[in-house]
């Protein structure tokens, strides 16, 4: 095999359907080790180099790094801006065993078989190629090593009680990250992926969040209320077509009220893959 630098540069791009604002990260920055990564956790030990590919604002990142050490953890994501707040996280832990670095998973600046571990979480279902994302990963991994990932599946949440206006969203986000060129429903297609990727010992599972307490439905229905009118995907979604400010205020209210109610119930379910390089 070759260095990254010797192969033609693949930039399937597609748009980040979310961006960057305060009602994304106040999701982003919820998730951990434990929360979004448990299903990788068992190969996990001190020692190992790990590749974090979409690190966000890097709270995933500096649970995997207390883990390795003195093992390091790259963490890698397309977005400088991010990569600020994930710094900083590193650095309000104490972690020293931790770089970052802008990359484009579709070709890493990595040679090959420099990880361990190579592992994305909600990532692929925003990316232009995931099959390719998947060989470059799979590229820069070790004999012997795992490529992980982890993805939600938007056509399979579920929610009680039903709100037309929720349904609504739902039709509205599929439309909106398509258009931008991601799969929304990508949990469903890692195991597909990643053999088209050429993996061959492929481990599968399925996990959830979900969320029914007071505290957890005021939270969840509070960041997506802001989300439907003041993020990316806001601008995303007028910009395109898909929908106008009036139609987005509708789903917002609905998300508002949803979250009020005692008996209110939602569930995110992720596909996972953990592949092992031969």
């Amino acid at each position: 095999m070759t260095h990254a630098s010797e192969q033609p540069r693949v930039h399937e791009t597609a748009v980040y359907t979310h961006g960057h604002h305060e009602s994304v990260l106040r999701s982003h920055t919820w998730r951990t080790a434990a929360n979004s990564a448990a299903y990788l956790l068992g190969e996990v030990c001190p020692g190992l180099d790990v590749l974090d590919v979409g690190c966000g604002p890097g709270t995933i990142t500096a649970d995997l790094a207390a883990l390795v050490a003195p093992g390091r953890v790259t963490a890698v994501d397309a977005a400088e801006d991010v990569l600020t707040k994930a710094r900083a996280t590193a650095a309000e832990r104490g972690l020293e065993n931790v770089e970052f670095a802008v990359a484009d998973v579709h070709a890493l600046d990595f040679p090959d078989d420099s990880f361990d571990i190579v592992h994305a979480h909600q990532v692929l279902q925003h990316v232009g190629d995931p099959v390719q994302a998947l060989r470059e990963m799979r590229r820069v991994c070790r004999p012997g090593g795992i490529v992980a990932a982890r993805d939600s599946d938007y056509g399979a949440f579920a929610w009680y009680p039903e709100r037309p206006a929720l349904d609504a969203w739902l039709d509205l986000y599929h439309r909106v990250a398509r258009a931008n060129g991601g799969e929304p429903d990508a949990g469903r297609r890692l195991f597909a992926w990643a053999r088209q990727a050429g993996f061959t010992e492929i481990t599968t599972t399925a996990g959830t969040w979900c969320f029914a307490t007071p505290d957890e439905r005021a939270w969840w229905s509070g960041l997506w209320a802001d989300r439907t009118t003041s993020s990316s995907y806001a601008d995303l979604a007028v910009e395109g077509g898909h929908a106008s400010r009036a139609e987005l205020a509708g789903i917002e209210a609905a998300w508002r009220e949803w979250g009020t109610r005692e008996d209110a119930w939602f569930m995110v379910p992720h596909g996972e893959i953990l592949c092992r390089v031969s």
